[in-house]
Parts: C-alpha cells; sequence; structure tokens
C-alpha cells in the first residue's frame, strides 16, 4: 500500500497489511521478548483492554468537565496506585508513561523552588535516563552520585553530601531498570527530610509489582510512603499492572506538589490550556484500557500474577547460574536481572545477544558503565513461569555459539578512528563511514547480527555514543 492511497482500500486489506507488517517485529506475547514488552498471560485480556481503547479512544482528557467518564476512571486508577503505595490520601495524574511521569515530577520540584539559583536534581547514577531528559528539558543540572560497585545501590551518605541549597528533588529507584535492586529509600528520604528537600522514587518499573511481590513473601525494602520524607512516586501501569501501552501514574504525597506540574495560559484570544501533563489533548483510550485492566484483574488476580512472576524470576536466575562463565550482578530485589560473563570469559555477550534472538528470544544488550560490566538485561513477566527450562537450555546453547565464534573483533583502524571522533563535530562522512563500517551503508537497514555493531558502539564514550545514534535514528525515520 502507499503511505497515502488515491483511492481508500477496504477495511479487510488495511488489517491484512497491517497484521503483515506487524509479523516482522519481536514478539509481544508468549515470555520470549525479555524488554520493552509485559504480558500477562491471562486469556481474554488484550481483547477486553482493546475494545475498552476503542470506547474512549475519541475521548479527549484536555477536559474533565465535558469528559466526566475519563476523570472518574482517571481518579479510580490514581486511588488504586496510592492504596498500593502506602498512602490513600495522595493525590495523581494518569500520564503517557514513566519517563513522563518523571518529567513532571522533576517540573514540580523546580516549580516549587523559584528561589534556586541553580537547581539541582540529585540523583544516583544508576537513576533512569528519564532524568537526564528531564535535566535537558527543564534547564535543572542533574548530580548524579556513584553508587556500591558490587550492590549498585546507592549509597545514602553520598547522596546527603550532594545536596546544597539549590537542591530541589532527590531521587531514588525502586528498582533500578538496569541491575534490578531497590535503592535504601528509608535513609535516602530521612535524610533529604533533614534537609528541606523532597524525594521522588521512580518506582514505574517496581510500584505495581513490588507491594505484591512482599505479600508472596519476597523480601522486598520499603520504599513507598510510609517512608517520612517521600513526597513523590510514579508508577507504570503498562508494565506490572499489564495493561496496554501509554499509562502511568504520578502519586504526590501533597496536593501543593502536584500543582507546580500544572499548566494554565488565558492570554490569548481562545480557551484557556489547563493541562496536567506535558500534553494538551490526550486520548481517553489508554486511561480506558488501564481502569478496564485493574477491574477485570483485581487484588487476587495481581496477587498471583506476582507468584507466578516471582517462580519464574527465581528459576530463570537459577537457570543462568548453572550456565558457566556467567552471573548476576547485585542482588535483584523485584523482577529484573543483569546477567554477566565473569572476568575472562572466552566470549562475547553481543554474541550471545544475537544467539539467543536466533533461538527466539530477545534479551537487551546493556553497556558497561563505571563497575557495571556489559550485560543483557531481562524483564521477567507472569508469562515467563512454564517456560524456564526452554531458556535456561537455549541460553547455555548461546554461549556455546558464542564461545565457538569467539570475541568480535572490532579492526585496528576502525577503533582508532572511532577514538578520534569529536561527538560535537561529527561529520556526515565520518557517519557514513562507521555505517559502511558496521555494514549498514547505502540504507541498507540494521543487519541480521547485531554484535558488531554492539562492539563497535561499546568502543565510544557515552557522549560520541548518544551522538552517533541519534544519527541513526535520523536515518532510520526516513520515509
Amino acid at each position: 500500500m502507499t503511505p497515502l492511497p488515491h483511492t481508500g482500500n477496504n477495511a479487510a486489506d488495511v488489517l491484512a497489511e497491517l497484521r503483515s507488517l506487524r509479523s516482522a517485529d519481536t514478539p509481544t506475547h508468549g515470555g520470549r521478548t525479555l524488554a520493552y514488552v509485559y504480558d500477562s498471560g491471562l486469556a481474554g485480556l488484550d481483547e477486553l483492554t482493546a475494545a475498552a481503547h476503542s470506547l474512549a479512544a475519541h475521548a479527549n482528557a484536555l477536559d474533565p468537565t465535558v469528559f466526566p467518564s475519563l476523570r472518574r476512571m482517571e481518579n479510580d486508577l490514581v486511588a488504586a496506585a496510592a492504596q498500593l503505595l502506602g498512602d490513600p490520601q495522595a493525590v495523581g495524574t494518569a500520564t503517557s508513561g514513566g519517563t513522563e511521569s518523571c518529567l513532571l515530577a522533576v517540573l514540580a520540584a523546580r516549580e516549587r523552588r523559584p528561589d534556586a539559583a541553580a537547581p539541582t536534581v540529585v540523583a544516583p547514577a544508576t537513576a533512569h535516563a528519564a532524568f537526564s531528559k528531564a535535566a535537558h528539558l527543564f534547564g535543572v543540572r542533574l548530580v548524579r552520585v556513584p553508587v556500591d560497585e558490587s550492590t549498585f545501590r546507592a549509597d545514602p551518605e553520598r547522596m546527603a553530601a550532594a545536596c546544597d541549597a539549590d537542591t530541589v528533588l532527590v531521587v531514588a529507584s525502586a528498582p533500578s531498570y538496569a541491575h534490578g535492586v531497590v535503592d535504601p529509600v528509608p535513609e535516602i528520604a530521612a535524610a533529604a527530610e533533614q534537609r528541606g528537600i523532597p524525594v521522588h522514587v521512580d518506582a514505574c518499573i517496581g510500584g505495581w509489582v513490588l507491594p505484591y511481590l512482599r505479600r508472596v513473601g519476597a523480601p522486598v525494602p520499603s520504599f513507598g510512603f510510609e517512608n517520612p520524607g517521600v513526597s513523590s512516586i510514579s508508577v507504570d501501569l503498562h508494565k506490572y499492572a499489564y495493561s496496554p501501552k501509554g499509562t502511568s501514574v504520578l502519586l504526590h504525597a501533597e496536593p501543593g506538589m502536584r500543582r507546580g506540574q500544572y499548566f494554565a495560559a488565558a492570554d490569548w484570544p481562545g480557551y484557556t490550556m489547563l493541562n496536567t501533563t506535558l500534553q494538551s489533548t490526550r486520548s481517553g483510550g489508554p486511561i480506558a484500557a488501564a481502569w478496564a485492566a485493574l477491574q477485570h484483574i483485581g487484588d487476587d488476580g495481581y496477587l498471583q500474577l506476582a507468584a507466578d512472576t516471582y517462580a519464574a524470576v527465581h528459576d530463570i536466575r537459577a537457570g543462568v547460574q548453572q550456565v558457566p562463565r556467567l552471573r548476576v550482578l547485585g542482588e535483584p530485589d523485584a523482577t529484573l536481572l543483569a546477567v554477566a560473563a565473569e572476568d575472562g570469559a572466552d566470549f562475547d555477550l553481543f554474541t550471545v545477544a544475537d544467539e539467543m534472538r536466533d533461538r527466539g528470544w530477545y534479551v537487551q544488550p546493556q553497556f558497561a558503565h563505571a563497575s557495571s560490566p556489559v550485560n543483557l538485561h531481562l524483564t521477567v513477566t507472569a508469562s515467563n513461569r512454564g517456560s524456564e527450562a526452554e531458556f535456561a537450555r537455549d541460553l547455555a546453547d548461546a554461549v556455546v555459539a558464542a564461545r565457538a565464534a569467539g570475541p568480535v573483533q572490532l579492526e585496528p583502524e576502525v577503533a582508532e578512528f572511532i577514538a578520534e571522533l569529536d561527538p560535537q563535530a561529527l561529520t556526515d562522512d565520518e557517519f557514513a563511514g562507521l555505517l559502511a563500517a558496521a555494514g549498514m551503508a547505502g540504507g541498507a537497514g540494521l543487519p541480521e547480527r547485531m554484535a558488531p555493531v554492539n562492539v563497535m558502539l561499546a568502543h565510544a564514550a557515552p557522549q560520541l555514543r548518544e551522538r552517533l545514534l541519534v544519527e541513526f535514528l535520523g536515518e532510520l525515520y526516513r520515509p
């Protein structure tokens, strides 16, 4: 089909083309994609949430007085999250996802402190990149504090020492995305409260599942509003609440803190713009879909899903530890595992990722950073229950294949070329040369094997890697 046909195609043909396009995507169901997607494995849930989304897709949450159904559903989502996270009186907002929730938490904190000459946010080095984005967008300086080199948890004393008169917010993770560990929130919050600084807990990935994991016996550290000093928490519903993509909740302990994220504009001839989020128009579809998921699954259902996930995490971790020369980084508290190679291993984890993809699994490569070596990220969901042994067998086979292939070697001249690149002055010709070295010249698209590309990126400093990937993104999004 053409981008815009002269004469419209019939509905059946349009859907057939869409199914054909989707067939090339990484699968979103069945537990074989261990990043980006969250699958409950519950029969009928997709159909229910799709129907709910359709019923409200054309309603606009921009004006809660015109579409009161959306206001009611959003308030229900906020109330459920607030109850789960330790403060039924907390107020909140539904957003489009975890990044928007984190952005708004930073914005609200900055607006609360107009006296701060150079507002800063103090966060552990493992805090999500959403806070880097917030700093970039809102003119805030992000102070990243080193974490413990072996546990990857934030250090409360270092965090407290990094705060000053211009610190508008302190951040903790529950858990961190890279390693799945919960920061010591009680200690971080207590130190910040003594200084009058609010604390945001980024529980986007863990906020919904951690309370249920605790109820099924997992030793989950305290991280919610029960800790004095915690002023806001973000929790994504499109993760372990298993709603479709597009819904997160940002909670505030005090209504006054939420006011800073709101935006109003009346000085123009149109309607008075009033926004609760970064968006103006907001489709009611994601809100209705999330509301339907919560109503259908219920508390008992989420408890069972957490039990299944907890068992899957245990068995997958045990399987990883049976594979020679692999190890799990840190001591994960939740549903995320970071799998690294032991020092001196004679294989390449980027090749292991390719081999796993050949076997029908997607595991997410993560580059080395500080004391965290190259590793493979695994997001485990309820749908992984029952396939743990197959995953472990395939992982063991992938390591054998990677060992046989040997580590990917970067040509010395390519490594030297990368070392000399200036991310601020990267030219089109230099970028084209790297694409050619990676086998992607002339719009060839992604290669079948990503290990050579990842090894090349691993040789680039973070700032250069950012610039290279931004340029590559521009190449991908060309009609």
